[in-house]
């Protein structure tokens, strides 16, 4: 259908193989739980190891801690909601925190 939609506008086709644009998010829409280094790298990393905030990779922190830490907030860290980190991605969040290797990309406090 798509390319014959193309083809009638005379729009290129989409190459083989190429993935549909992601629909937006929608109000109350549930979304798929992310890896936790996916959520580091969107919502720690801009911070973390880049001079902003601690280097927490590598320091083996308590998982205990590091979820209360991202909740409730600490200095200058604002907390992070349910809704911005779910609790099951905290949770696999924490674990990666915990267990993860220092990275030497990573420089800071």
């Amino acid at each position: 259908m798509l390319i014959m939609l193309a083809a009638a506008l005379q729009l290129p086709a989409p190459p083989a193989g190429a993935q549909p644009a992601q629909a937006p998010q929608r109000l109350g829409q549930v979304q798929p739980q992310r890896a936790p280094a996916q959520v580091y790298a969107k919502v720690c990393g801009y911070c973390h190891g880049r001079n902003v905030g601690p280097i927490i990779l590598g320091r083996q922190l308590p998982a205990e801690a590091v979820k209360y830490i991202v909740r409730h907030g600490q200095n200058a860290m604002p907390a992070f909601r349910p809704t911005e980190i779910s609790p099951a991605e905290l949770d696999a969040l924490s674990q990666w925190v915990s267990t993860s290797p220092a990275r030497s990309e990573e420089h800071g406090q």
